[in-house]
């Protein structure tokens, strides 16, 4: 997990408001000096859409996107590797990682501001757990 978006109700779709969501993702990896070009994003058929692709290439992201068969157009070539997508279980085992922190998992907070604090003091958590210091 390199980065994450300002929260939003839980009754919109994956592809909701996702420029806006993708440009802070981008500016939060800007700060940190993380170059996107080259990275590989995996995303489930939930993000298969021409908007969020273009996008991913404009700042030259691979996006590893499944495709939906419900948007009917099967016909582009469009890159795909099953072997990438697989590994996204890393990011569902870090997403579950995330769920045993109760301050997280049961949102208490009325400010986003405290609920993205709580997150990276998360994801510090984790990393320090990670490294085994």
């Amino acid at each position: 997990m390199l980065s994450m978006g300002k929260p939003i109700s839980g009754e919109h779709h994956d592809l909701y408001n996702i420029e806006d969501t993708l440009e802070e993702i981008f500016g939060l990896l800007d700060d940190a000096d993380i170059k996107c070009k080259g990275l590989f994003l995996n995303a489930d058929s939930g993000f298969d859409s021409k908007k969020f692709r273009d996008m991913l290439d404009k700042k030259e992201i691979i996006g590893n996107i499944k495709e939906n068969p419900r948007n009917g157009d099967t016909k582009n070539e469009k890159y795909f590797d099953n072997e990438l997508y697989k590994r996204r279980f890393k990011i569902e085992k870090a997403n579950a990682w995330l769920d045993s922190f109760k301050a997280l998992l049961i949102r208490f907070e009325t400010l986003n501001l405290t609920w993205v604090n709580l997150h990276y003091l998360a994801f510090s958590i984790l990393f320090l757990r990670k490294i085994k210091v």
